[in-house]
């Protein structure tokens, strides 16, 4: 993967690690009944997803992160 597709991989997984985070920390409103997202666990998913682009673009970068 190049390192401009990356860039974008990473830009939006924090992105919507934020936007998971910030519709998961809102009160339960019971009138419109329960949330069918779990935001939680989409949060956590978007942030590993950033994490695996991170060292992604440190291997680009030239840095060994794997066992040798």
């Amino acid at each position: 993967m190049s390192l401009s597709a990356t860039l974008i991989l990473l830009a939006c997984a924090v992105g919507l690690t934020l936007f998971f985070g910030w519709r998961g920390a809102q009160p339960p409103d019971l009138v419109r009944g329960p949330r069918m997202l779990p935001y939680r666990f989409l949060m956590v998913l978007a942030a590993a997803i950033a994490l695996f682009a991170v060292v992604h673009l440190l291997n680009l970068a030239g840095f060994e992160t794997g066992r040798r």
